[in-house]
């Protein structure tokens, strides 16, 4: 089961920071930043509960070195009704990389 891993923090270059150290710190995918005004950001991975929970805590303390971390959250088992909900952070990401792709290998076929 995938878990879903959350950081949120005024700015965007401790997001940024957070969201460097979360993917190297554990087998995590980053899919989606959600800008939500006032300065908040937020970045969402996804992996196993262990490595999210491993990511998100190396995200919050790099965070915390650069600016000021907000929250930090796993869910364990995200319902299907959140994907509905933001299905832009989820799915979109998704078919936008996997388009990208077949844009690109079949470009190069045709040449």
């Amino acid at each position: 089961m995938e878990a879903l891993g959350m950081i949120e923090t005024r700015g965007l270059v401790a997001l940024i920071e957070a969201s460097d150290a979360m993917v190297k710190a554990a087998r995590v995918k980053l899919v989606g930043v959600k800008q939500i005004g006032g300065g908040l950001v937020t970045a969402m991975v996804r992996g196993d509960v262990a490595a999210c929970k491993a990511a998100t805590d190396a995200g919050a303390a790099a965070a915390q070195r650069i600016g000021e971390l907000v929250s930090v959250h796993v869910i364990p088992r995200p319902h299907g009704d959140l994907e509905e909900v933001f299905p832009h952070q989820f799915q979109r990401r998704q078919q936008h990389l996997t388009h990208g792709r077949i844009s690109r290998a079949s470009a190069a076929i045709r040449h």
